[in-house]
């Protein structure tokens, strides 16, 4: 039971790696937008390479991940996102940075279905809630501790942070071979000769309502979060100090309730009830948002915003792990798939509204998430049953 959970710790210790080592480089970008004169539309790029790589590669490595066994997949993410990072500090050029971009999407797209997969494996279906709580909170932890982390380290050279990101990813590759062992039911399920393709899983009523859920619901919130700095200094002049301040409260809340919160919510209304509730939760404070002039009003209701957001992604990660039986690693990588489909559309459609009326991707986004609410509710009538 102990070297479960140890094995376990170190899966999930590797997510928190990678995105501490994300999270590193998000205060040297401006710098390095000015040292290296590259314009909005570069940076935008190296956002987007990044999304589309993952798009691309998340169903093809969760599928691997249920062939060859989530160890490899982690291990091979764990070093191609450690070359990415070494390549990114060493690159001159714009080409530089795209690759490297591209190979941090590919290594993310290995890493995140191979992880939940993993972690799938390792617990029971009691379990399974307090430990995709964990999965998510060492995404949160490491967004939130790696810009403060990153900021300190630039001080000794704008690369530098690059660098470290390289270590750390390399050090998670080395402990992956050498420590990690691959779970029984991955080995077990790796003998069964049923095979199921991508198609055959969308066709799953559960599975397919669920993907066309995780893809909209995914537009709409990033519509909202991708230019929340933006549209709260525009809208209601909020300076950067307090927009920081707004969204790393919003991120230690998230991660208080998805360590010590999230598996009693659970067990209290269910993955498909609080997958509603953040729907519900979301629209009203976005509607909030865009219709208050109290600057007060609108950072509580962001902080409920930001939470309904970090509680939705493993709410359904939870839900589609209790019914994936032995496709864990194709399901977590459709699901993966689609979040980046939703990710890519929606900071683009926000873009493009914004430039329209500074309001309009907070109505959008409400309208979308009350929408996409109300379609989870047929979701749950209709097809739980069907799984």
């Amino acid at each position: 039971m102990k070297n479960k959970k140890s094995m376990m710790n170190l899966a999930i210790s590797n997510l928190f790696l990678v995105f501490l080592g994300a999270g590193l480089v998000i205060p040297v970008l401006p710098t390095l937008k000015e040292q290296m004169h590259f314009s909005g539309t570069t940076m935008g790029m190296m956002i987007s390479i990044f999304a589309i790589a993952q798009l691309i590669a998340s169903p093809i490595a969760g599928a691997l991940s249920d062939k060859i066994g989530r160890k490899k997949l982690i291990a091979i993410g764990m070093i191609i996102f450690s070359f990415s990072e070494l390549l990114f500090g060493l690159a001159q050029a714009k080409t530089g940075f795209y690759i490297s971009r591209a190979l941090g999407g590919v290594a993310a797209a290995m890493l995140m279905p191979s992880v939940t997969a993993y972690v799938a494996d390792m617990t029971t279906i009691s379990e399974r809630p307090k430990a995709m709580g964990l999965v998510s909170a060492a995404i949160s932890g490491g967004f939130i501790i790696g810009p403060g982390v990153g900021g300190f380290i630039a001080h000794f050279g704008i690369r530098v942070p690059f660098y470290v990101a390289a270590i750390l990813a390399f050090i998670g590759f080395i402990l992956t071979i050498t420590i990690l062992k691959e779970p029984e039911r991955t080995m077990e399920a790796n003998h069964e000769t049923e095979k199921v393709s991508f198609l055959d899983i969308l066709k799953n009523p559960l599975f397919g309502s669920l993907f066309i859920i995780i893809l909209i619901s995914s537009f709409g919130l990033q519509a909202f979060e991708s230019i929340y700095s933006i549209m709260a200094s525009i809208n209601f002049g909020f300076s950067m100090g307090e927009i920081a301040l707004v969204i790393t409260v919003s991120g230690i809340l998230a991660l208080f309730f998805q360590l010590f919160l999230f598996d009693t919510i659970v067990n209290k209304i269910g993955e498909l009830g609080l997958i509603q509730l953040t729907f519900f939760a979301s629209a009203i404070f976005i509607a909030i948002i865009a219709f208050t002039k109290t600057n007060l009003v609108v950072a509580l209701s962001t902080f409920v915003v930001f939470l309904a957001f970090d509680l939705f992604r493993p709410a359904v990660t939870t839900y589609l792990s209790k019914h994936a039986g032995n496709r864990q690693g194709a399901i977590n990588g459709l699901n993966s798939a689609f979040t980046s489909f939703g990710n890519i559309l929606g900071p683009m459609a926000a873009g493009y509204m914004f430039d329209i009326n500074h309001l309009f991707p907070y109505y959008i986004s409400a309208i979308i998430l009350l929408g996409t609410g109300f379609l989870s509710l047929f979701l749950n009538r209709k097809n739980l049953s069907k799984a």
